[in-house]
């Protein structure tokens, strides 16, 4: 399993970006814009913080307990609950000075009445897709009795707070990179919060499945089939096929078509390879129909979306 999830997160590139600290004095509301391909977590350590997204969804932390909005979406940040318009975060981060470094803070610094959080940003390469990332909720809320359950989950969270309050050297590469161990343990803990991540995270683990997902994920450049693949695992082409289509929420020719595809970004990105020599290590029969395919998914061929990337 930790094979293919692996494989999963190094192709989309999951990349703590920057964190902050905050300490915002009371009364205090912040909305925090969508992001595209990106996640974002808070994690109070001192005071309180009502948060609110847009289906209505809103959740009550106090010290110990996050929140993980794993697909970027909007969402208010507050002191008590409020429908009162907050003011954006980049209007805010504006007035208040704050440029990216140290500690975030809104109102009289020190009072022991503030909110003090550590909140983390990920992005994802553009055009990162994948069925577990969406059958990740809206938001995932753990209290500090659910990272108990987890203690790897609770140990990393712990090891993000105490950096998070050190000036020492290293201090922000270290929380970057722990943020992501957090992030991929964060999926593997929360399945109860969501049955279609739970489905997943299961198939992933499966003899059968699990088996099938790691020959594709090994090879993707293999000239899989079916019944290819039903034969490497010992099933029966149709029960296979049904399995699954069950367990992943997709057929597999499917699901081997879009991770080809995914692979295909990060070369896109990374390497110099041409479209021909792309399509070919992903496992399509001609650069033509790999463009086809590219095009269909992200909307721009391979050459455009390659030199988009390369303006940003």
């Amino acid at each position: 399993m930790n094979d293919v999830l692996s494989d999963v997160f190094d192709t989309i590139k999951l990349q703590g970006t920057f964190y902050f600290r905050t300490d915002f004095a009371p009364p205090w509301a912040v909305t925090v814009p969508a992001y595209s391909q990106a996640a974002r977590f808070h994690l109070v350590i001192q005071g309180r913080c009502h948060a609110r997204l847009p289906s209505g969804k809103c959740a009550d932390l106090g010290p110990g307990d996050l929140i993980l909005i794993p697909r970027g979406s909007e969402h208010v940040l507050s002191d008590p609950p409020t429908n009162k318009p907050a003011a954006p975060l980049e209007q805010i981060t504006k007035a208040t000075g704050y440029a990216g470094d140290g500690v975030f803070a809104i109102g009289t610094n020190g009072s022991q009445a503030a909110t003090q959080m550590v909140c983390g940003h990920f992005d994802f390469i553009k055009g990162a897709d994948h069925p577990l990332l969406r059958a990740l909720p809206e938001a995932i809320v753990m209290t500090s009795g659910d990272r108990a359950r987890h203690p790897l989950l609770d140990e990393t969270l712990r090891l993000v707070a105490r950096r998070a309050f050190t000036e020492g050297t290293g201090s922000v590469a270290t929380i970057r990179r722990l943020s992501e161990v957090f992030f991929i343990e964060a999926i593997q803990a929360c399945v109860d919060h969501s049955p279609e991540l739970a489905r997943l995270i299961f198939a992933i683990s499966d003899k059968y499945i699990g088996r099938a997902l790691d020959l594709v994920h090994r090879a993707p450049s293999e000239p899989w089939s079916v019944s290819t693949i039903a034969s490497e695992i010992g099933m029966s082409r149709s029960r296979f096929a049904e399995r699954f289509t069950q367990m992943v929420g997709m057929a597999p020719i499917a699901y081997l078509g879009e991770w080809r595809l995914q692979k295909s970004l990060e070369k896109l990105l990374l390497t110099q390879d041409s479209i021909k020599v792309i399509a070919r290590d992903v496992g399509y029969q001609s650069p033509a129909a790999y463009t086809r395919a590219f095009t269909t998914k992200f909307g721009a061929s391979p050459t455009q979306y390659r030199a988009q990337a390369a303006r940003v």
